[in-house]
């Protein structure tokens, strides 16, 4: 066992270190030496060092530098080497984290992060929560546990009866919700065409104004840092026009909830603390390892009948947290030590510092593109920059091109009719030194594109 998990830190921090000079995309001959994989199941074993070589030097270099300083995609923060090294440790403890008896050690680690999360968040500090695998789920608990609520007000057990000829329940989202809302609603049967979609703002926030006449069973779904501009619905105004029809109010803050975590971003989130469940990822701006979604609830009862589980094999919690009673999953692995391994070492002001600093990257990025003649399309309020080298060909083929070139990667997306590239600043190992390097390549790449800033659209 010791040689071979010496051997697998070895390796791992071999590759941790190489990703400054590598490209942050994959060359092709790795992406192409994996078919190499694609053989019949081993009829016999396989030596373990060998097992661990070879997927070492397939799998390696056929990876995205995700973990690196110059990826820029999908909203994906970087792993903290204090949560790496936790995520470890856990994995070697091999906990099931479903209950406190099977696992003592690991729910109270997770108690523990859950209160300081409360805090750091300032959310309602009664608040259950619950360890997911990622946004959707961290959704899906949210709207689950309203889902429960909404109609138990109505005198209908959906838990024990279902949808099926239950009172018909109204959902209220923004025209730019994320997908992963309305897959959580597909999943929960509440339908992913059956919504209302209020208009949004130019800059995909919900607007106040256009919120339609509430009435019945409703759950209305903010946003919290737009995917796309990083922009907040109004939520104080929001929440308090849909409490007052009586409808649950769920926030979507995959990465815009951590803006109340810092005292120079926090009056972005203003409000967010009058709804009623909220979801986040902590392996976005904590900077955990995969997989670390969030959902927290400030009925704690409606998560429990909604995700509770019970049978004769397990025992019961007494006065302690039941993990699996917050959870879709009973057995799961113990994300919530990653969590608490990283607020440990960051503290309230080491989480304010890493999160404003990913700002004030993205603020570069914009300034440095605006000053070339590229418009930067959104305000950048926090850690996403939209910009445009021109019509959609020449911006995808700019795009392409920088991802190909390797120096950094941005990815594509489109927005209210435009194509642009999406910067997202998440990553804790992001240096401004990465920055520059990036600016310059995205500058480069431009040029050579034929995206001339003088015929830029604005």
């Amino acid at each position: 066992m010791d040689p071979l998990l010496a051997d697998a830190a070895r390796r791992a921090s071999n590759y941790l270190a190489g990703l400054p000079d590598r490209a942050v995309a994959p060359e092709p001959e790795a992406v192409l030496a994996l078919q190499s994989l694609r053989e019949p199941l081993p009829e016999l074993p396989q030596p373990p060092h060998a097992v661990l070589q070879r997927l070492d030097r397939l799998g390696s270099p056929a990876t995205t530098s995700m973990a690196g300083g110059r990826f820029f995609g999908f909203v994906i923060g970087g792993a903290l080497p204090v949560a790496l090294a936790a995520n470890w440790l856990s994995t070697a403890w091999d906990q099931n984290a479903a209950t406190y008896a099977a696992s003592p050690g690991v729910a109270v680690l997770e108690d523990v992060a859950l209160g300081w999360l409360l805090d750091l968040l300032d959310l309602p500090r009664g608040a259950a929560g619950a360890f997911v695998t990622g946004a959707t789920q961290a959704n899906l608990c949210g709207l689950a546990a309203a889902r429960h609520a909404v109609l138990a007000r109505a005198g209908w057990d959906v838990e024990a009866d279902g949808l099926f000829g239950a009172p018909p329940i109204t959902v209220v989202l923004g025209a730019e919700a994320h997908p992963t809302l309305f897959k959580a609603l597909g999943v929960l049967g509440l339908g992913r065409n059956r919504v209302i979609r209020v208009e949004t703002d130019g800059q995909g926030r919900m607007r106040a104004d256009r919120l339609p006449a509430l009435s019945g069973p409703t759950l209305v779904c903010l946003q919290a840092g737009n995917v796309n501009t990083g922009a907040f619905d109004p939520c104080t105004e929001l929440c308090e026009r849909a409490h007052r029809a009586g409808a649950w109010v769920h926030v979507d803050g995959a990465f815009g909830l951590w803006a109340r975590a810092v005292p120079s971003l926090a009056h972005w989130g203003a409000g967010i603390e009058l709804a009623d469940s909220w979801a986040t990822d902590a392996h976005k701006w904590l900077n955990v390892p995969y997989d670390s979604g969030l959902a927290f609830v400030r009925d704690g009862d409606a998560l429990r009948a909604a995700m509770a589980v019970t049978a004769a094999y397990l025992p019961p919690s007494g006065a302690q947290r039941a993990p699996s009673d917050t959870t879709p999953e009973l057995s799961r692995r113990a994300r919530g030590v990653d969590v608490w391994a990283a607020l440990s070492a960051l503290g309230r002001s080491g989480v304010a510092e890493l999160i404003e600093r990913c700002c004030r990257h993205a603020r570069r990025f914009a300034r440095g593109l605006a000053d070339a003649g590229y418009p930067v399309l959104n305000e950048v309020v926090l850690n996403q920059v939209l910009v445009s080298f021109g019509d959609a060909t020449t911006t995808r083929r700019v795009i392409e091109a920088l991802q190909t070139e390797g120096t950094c990667w941005a990815g594509v997306t489109e927005w209210q009719g435009r194509t642009a590239m999406r910067i997202s600043v998440s990553s804790w190992a992001t240096t401004d030194a990465d920055v520059e390097l990036s600016l310059a390549a995205m500058l480069r790449v431009a040029a050579a594109c034929g995206a001339a800033p003088d015929s830029c659209p604005m």
